[in-house]
């Protein structure tokens, strides 16, 4: 057991020296005719591969252009025959016949090269040209020692089972003599060694036999057939025994090769020479020679090359016309000279695509094998690879290369290389020869999708169908598949409270994928309900586009949403200034509808005008409000009823309905008229308002006036009392101001009941005042005050322009007597007075104390001025003014009237 092991050690050792000493190539041998199966050696284990390495790393073997003779077995890793070996079919008589073969082995790639030596065996016998041969020899003129040559038999195997030794069966005429020669072949000559004697023996028939010198010898025979002649006794005699030719294998056919010449002492026919070719090596070029059996020349009659047949051996008889006929002999050697007539040949071994883009520098693509089928520097070949980047080649043995990566690959800049590979030899001219290589480039995600647009700029028009698309976004991946396919999603964006984009008008926080919704596939945007432009002016959102790819790389776009106003509202007509609706926060101040001295009642304005009143003066003015906006909210006012020429006209934009002539009787008591409000949408919308105008005189329209303001100061107060105040609008300074307010209410509420008291039973003074019309003064446009000639003292803040006209009345009493009259006779005061009771009186002190805590707050807390109103309880008082004048004290919400009566 140890001296196997030993064995093993010492073998294993051997072969690392062989190894090491054939610089890395494993060498072979086996004999020819060896069985399908046989193995050649344990190429795995020679190689270094553990077990079941070789099976796992796909150990092969590569043999371009040549039929598989070998194998490689996958489980065991030996190389086994897997076909018929012949040497003489793979080699012919080259000897030694090394095949060279390439051994692939993967993960990580190399290449191996391995020379497999097919061994000769004794397989083929010696054979003859012919079976048979006849030879003519003349009698005495021939003399003892003539020589004639014979074609020597051939042996397609090498070396030992090559060496042919003949044998002539006995004769006492003739024997055998071989000549041989290390520079040519051998000469085989029947010699004869004594007279003939063609009426003795003519015929001679002997055997002549080949033997080689393999184990066991085999043997090969042919028949001489020699019949003896007589008379001609000269033979032609050439003037050169061999004859050497060389010649390019360019040369074209009909080219001279050479020219033989034999002379022949004889006269006449005896004398007369024919040539001809007797015998040829290798056999196949019989047909590539043509012989002029006149004057000897040779020409070439096929094409001849170098790399097939390297030598011809010629063979050529000289024989002249005599009977019997004489012949000489010789022989022409022609050398076939190597030109550069064969193009380089590049074979693709192994091709490993794609490749990824993200592949290193350094990576094996393709390995290739380059050879030149000729010899010396026409067969030294140069290869390149065009175009030069990004990849190159590197030589990994004689002959093979390999394609390497030497730059950075991009599949979005190319997808695909159309590489060639190159190669040259160093013949004059140069040969050239290509091989293309499809390299295909496989993708990787690295990168984004990537919007056209940063920022989206989209006009929808409110009130468009639900489902209706908005837009079309489009990111774009350059990389492909899964990589490159794209989806969308609503990522960010929001509308009210704390939103992030967009604007509304009393709602929450809403999310924009409530408004909008974008196809994950096409990046159509949709709109999922109708849009409203009165809620909605701007929405703002992100839009973000993922691709498939792993890990998924996304981009961002911004859009931008407005919403454009169509006029789908009509005008809407407000309240009357200071009526309930209004007081109760239906309007807004800038939207208010006012009506100078106006009423409504079920739907119809009212309004009074006195008779005789100017052209141009105001009598009410209508009020309307559009929720659209632009053109669509811009209003104008048009006088439907009555047409033609009426007492009243309207102010196209500012809706004041003002005297158009002068009124008189004959206008009737009462004027109906019917205003239509519309805006400049297309199409465009109205509204419709009816205003009744009572047409009465002057006291009358004045007195109507005054009621009319004194209800509407009324449902100022009843609505007030409608209206909360905020927990965050009580600050704690109003709440202090409230408690001071009571305590001086409760003082001067006994100091009412005092004065109360001594006004009901002091001393009436006589009116003053002069009987006459009722005055009304305002204040100018500019400001100014102007006060009556009547002295009258009655002041009233009403609504108008700015709200701060002052409006003052006479009072129209009956004049005093000129003296002294009866009792009965004299106003009795408590006639012009009105009783009032301690809860009037107190309402009223608090009023006019509330009054400049009021006008502090008014600004900024108009709900709480409204509760104030709301403790008042009742905003009216009647007292005595001066001259004994009763005075009716109102106050309102929007302002302060105060008018004596």
């Amino acid at each position: 057991m140890g001296e196997r092991c030993c064995a093993a050690v010492v073998r294993v050792l051997v072969l690392q020296a062989a190894w090491a000493l054939s610089g890395g190539q494993v060498r072979y041998s086996v004999p020819e005719e060896a069985k399908a199966g046989t193995v050649v050696g344990r190429l795995a284990q020679d190689l270094g591969l553990e077990a079941g390495e070789a099976e796992a790393r796909r150990l092969r073997l590569v043999a371009p252009g040549r039929r598989a003779i070998v194998e490689v077995s996958g489980a065991s890793g030996a190389l086994l025959v897997s076909s018929r070996l012949d040497r003489e079919e793979l080699c012919g008589k080259s000897a030694p016949c090394a095949l060279r073969l390439e051994v692939l082995l993967e993960r990580p790639l190399r290449v191996f090269h391995v020379q497999l030596e097919v061994t000769d065996i004794n397989d083929n016998a010696p054979v003859f040209p012919a079976a048979r041969r006849n030879l003519s020899i003349a009698e005495l003129s021939t003399m003892p020692g003539s020589r004639f040559p014979l074609e020597g038999a051939s042996d397609a195997d090498i070396g030992a089972n090559a060496q042919l030794t003949y044998t002539l069966s006995p004769s006492e005429h003739f024997s055998l003599d071989l000549h041989r020669s290390e520079e040519y072949r051998e000469s085989l000559f029947l010699v004869l060694t004594k007279s003939l004697d063609r009426e003795t023996i003519p015929v001679h028939r002997l055997l002549l036999t080949a033997s080689d010198g393999g184990r066991p010898s085999l043997t090969g025979t042919m028949e001489l057939v020699i019949s003896v002649e007589d008379a001609n006794d000269n033979a032609p005699q050439f003037n050169q025994s061999v004859y050497k030719v060389h010649l390019p294998e360019s040369a074209a056919v009909g080219t001279l090769v050479a020219r033989v010449n034999a002379t022949d002492p004889d006269l006449g026919s005896n004398g007369e020479v024919t040539f001809r070719v007797s015998n040829i090596f290798p056999e196949k070029g019989m047909n590539n020679f043509l012989l002029n059996a006149t004057t000897g020349e040779i020409n070439l009659a096929g094409i001849v090359d170098y790399e097939e047949v390297r030598l011809y051996e010629l063979q050529i008889e000289a024989r002249d016309k005599g009977t019997p006929s004489l012949s000489g002999h010789c022989k022409l050697v022609l050398e076939v000279v190597d030109v550069n007539d064969n193009a380089p040949e590049v074979w693709v071994t192994s091709l490993s695509v794609p490749v990824p883009e993200d592949a290193s520098l350094g990576t094996v693509v393709a390995l290739l094998s380059v050879s030149d089928r000729d010899s010396g520097e026409n067969g030294r070949v140069r290869c390149w690879v065009w175009p030069a980047s990004p990849f190159g080649l590197e030589a990994t043995f004689a002959g093979s290369y390999s394609l390497v990566l030497r730059e950075a690959l991009d599949r979005e800049r190319v997808s695909e290389y159309e590489v060639e590979v190159r190669a040259e030899d160093g013949g004059a001219p140069a040969l050239r020869a290509s091989r293309g290589l499809r390299v295909p480039v496989s993708d990787v995600n690295d990168n984004a999708p990537l919007f056209a647009q940063a920022v989206y700029t989209v006009l929808a028009r409110e009130n468009n169908a639900a489902g209706a698309e908005l837009a079309r976004l489009w990111a774009r991946d350059p990389d492909e598949a899964a990589n490159g396919r794209v989806s969308y999603s609503v990522w960010d964006g929001g509308v009210g409270g704390g939103g992030a984009a967009g604007s509304s008008s009393g709602v929450g926080w809403r999310p924009a994928s409530s408004y909008v919704s974008v196809d994950a596939e096409s990046g159509r945007l949709w709109a999922l309900q109708p849009l409203d432009y009165e809620e909605l002016q701007v929405l703002q959102f992100e839009v973000r586009a993922v691709d498939a790819g792993e890990p998924p790389l996304s981009g961002n776009a911004t859009v931008q949403l407005f919403v454009l106003d169509e006029n789908d509202n009509a005008p809407a007509l407000l309240p009357p200034a200071g009526s309930a609706a209004e007081a109760g926060g239906v309007a807004a101040a800038e939207s208010a509808l006012s009506l100078s001295g106006a009423g409504s009642e079920s739907g119809t304005l009212w309004a009074w005008a006195a008779w005789g009143a100017p052209a141009g003066q105001v009598v009410a003015k209508i009020r309307a409000v559009d929720a659209d906006s632009g053109y669509n909210a811009w209003l104008r006012y048009e006088l439907w009823e009555p047409r033609g020429k009426g007492p009243f006209r309207v102010g196209l934009y500012s809706g004041e309905v003002s005297t158009a002539r002068a009124l008189d009787e004959a206008d009737g008591p009462r004027q109906r008229l019917l205003i239509v409000v519309r805006d400049h949408g297309e199409p465009a919308r109205s509204a419709t308002a009816t205003l009744s105008v009572s047409l009465l005189e002057a006291a009358e329209a004045a007195l109507a006036a005054g009621s009319s303001s004194s209800s509407s100061l009324s449902a100022v107060s009843r609505s007030a009392a409608g209206v909360e105040l905020g927990a965050g609008a009580a600050s704690a300074a109003t709440n202090v101001w409230l408690v001071v307010a009571i305590c001086a209410v409760s003082s001067l509420f006994l100091l009412a009941v005092v004065l109360y008291g001594a006004s009901r039973w002091a001393p009436r003074a006589a009116v003053l005042s002069a009987p006459g019309p009722t005055t009304l003064v305002c204040a100018s446009e500019v400001g100014s005050w102007s006060y009556s000639q009547r002295h009258s003292r009655s002041l009233c803040v009403a609504d108008g322009a700015a709200k701060s006209d002052l409006m003052v009345f006479s009072p129209n009493f009956p004049p005093p007597p000129p003296a002294p009259a009866a009792k009965d006779t004299q106003p009795e005061p408590s006639a012009l007075l009105d009783t009032v009771s301690a809860n009037t009186l107190l309402n009223l002190t608090s009023c006019l104390f509330l009054l400049p805590l009021w006008s502090n707050f008014c600004g900024r807390r108009a709900v709480s001025a409204s509760r104030v109103l709301k403790k008042s309880k009742a905003p009216l008082h009647l007292s005595q003014g001066p001259a004994g004048v009763p005075e009716l004290l109102l106050i309102g919400v929007e302002g302060l009237l105060v008018k004596k009566v």
